[in-house]
């Protein structure tokens, strides 16, 4: 018999937007789902986002409950995360 999903979402903030992600979801199917396009910038200005989606280029790097530098493809959400990109 196959598992059935938890069926309650996993409700979260990304920059201050309300987001609600199924469980196991990672931070960047979070931050996609808000509509962010640029979630940093380069040195130099230029916008950045998720390149590899596993945790090698570190393309997606956001702010997770005050901790900065994380790679939210590798983190799943969990309820009450405040995510916020740096773009």
């Amino acid at each position: 018999m196959p598992i059935e999903p938890e069926s309650r979402p996993i409700v979260l903030t990304v920059n201050g937007i309300t987001v609600r992600v199924a469980m196991g979801a990672t931070v960047a199917a979070a931050i996609a789902q808000a509509g962010v396009a640029t979630w940093r910038r380069s040195p130099t200005g230029e916008p950045r986002a998720p390149l590899c989606g596993i945790g090698v280029c570190f393309q997606c790097c956001v702010s997770i409950d005050g901790r900065t530098n994380v790679r939210s493809c590798q983190v799943r959400c969990r309820n009450g995360m405040d995510v916020r990109t740096d773009a």
